[in-house]
């Protein structure tokens, strides 16, 4: 059984009915040396995202964490989409300005006539061929990290540090497995028993995350890190969506308190919160997953103005960005409507 999912694969059971994500990206790399044929360059590619999707968030904070802004331009994508492409209705005439394209489907035909997977966000595209370069989003951040950094603005922090790497991976693989997958593991789940499992091993997860995080400001210790940005587009997403959507109802994000102060830290820290649009995250879930709405209602609530209430985070010492500094102002046209923030009730 195949369904479009949320930006990074597609639903796939297995005989115990357990979801499975499809992840076979085009992992193409776009390098400092362009050994694989695709060197770092100023305005060369187009990043292209959707707000909605928890992937391509982390694709959105990266980015401007790091400052790539003035050389890595990027596309927005709606928030909805349909079994063959996400689109660019949200652009004057339904078209991205810089690519001319109705649908990011266009520019994965453009590198291969014959696709046929999953058309997924984040997608690096080259604006010269209009092709699709790569959607392989794990590795699309840790290469801006490491890749692009003759382009970093002044200041940007070290999301990547390398003496930190090995401990990291162990994280960011459970963190990707329980929890970024797990949540999907029990919103996609075909059978009570595949649900079962799939809500033990979630909560097993977060109260693991929450036991590592009483001590410490951020997952990796006192700076914020790439594993901290992979875990927080999930819970930014849990009390909108997956807690009802995906049937993830032992507790609420905000039920949680290590984790949910944890998560409002992130949130009020620039790149995060200014990254995140609650009308487009549940449009997206309530509309496009027909199977699991078929009314395709999107819900008014939470009232999501708790995300800034104080947290208290601070008085467990460390720094965000190190010894670097915050963003500068979200860019020209990339700014979240303010009605799309906390405590807005704005749609589309």
């Amino acid at each position: 059984m195949n369904d479009a999912t949320s930006g990074s694969g597609y639903v796939e059971r297995n005989r115990e009915q357990d979801f499975q994500r499809d992840s076979n990206y085009i992992n193409d790399r776009i390098t400092a040396d362009g050994a694989g044929g695709w060197p770092v360059e100023p305005d060369r590619y187009r990043l292209v995202v959707a707000r909605a999707c928890p992937w391509a968030n982390r694709s959105t904070i990266v980015r401007r964490l790091l400052g790539l802004e003035p050389v890595l331009s990027m596309g927005i994508c709606g928030p909805v989409h349909d079994k063959r492409s996400w689109t660019f209705d949200l652009d004057p005439d339904g078209r991205d300005p810089v690519l001319g394209y109705e649908r990011l489907q266009e520019a994965f035909l453009a590198r291969d006539p014959q696709y046929s997977r999953g058309i997924t966000v984040p997608a690096i595209v080259d604006v010269r061929t209009k092709s699709v370069v790569t959607n392989d989003f794990a590795q699309i951040t840790l290469d801006l990290s490491t890749e692009w950094t003759a382009y970093h603005r002044d200041g940007a922090p070290d999301l990547y540090p390398e003496r930190l790497r090995d401990e990291m991976h162990e994280v960011m693989q459970r963190v990707y497995t329980e929890v970024n997958n797990g949540v999907y593991r029990c919103g996609f789940a075909g059978s009570q028993q595949a649900y079962d499992k799939a809500y033990s091993r979630l909560f097993t997860a977060l109260d693991w995350l929450s036991e590592r995080l009483v001590d410490r400001r951020y997952l990796m210790g006192d700076t914020i890190t790439e594993a901290d940005i992979r875990l927080f587009t999930t819970l930014a997403r849990f009390d909108a969506v997956y807690h009802g959507h995906f049937k993830c109802n032992r507790q609420k994000l905000s039920e949680i308190p290590v984790l949910w102060a944890y998560a409002r830290d992130l949130f009020q820290t620039p790149g995060f919160g200014d990254t995140t649009d609650f009308p487009q995250i549940k449009e997206h879930y309530y509309v496009v997953h027909a199977f699991i709405n078929p009314s395709q209602v999107t819900p008014l609530g939470p009232d999501t103005a708790n995300w800034l209430t104080r947290h208290g985070r601070e008085e467990l010492g460390g720094s965000p960005f190190g010894d670097g500094t915050p963003p500068g102002p979200v860019a020209a046209g990339e700014a979240v409507p303010a009605e799309h923030g906390p405590g807005g009730i704005g749609h589309r």
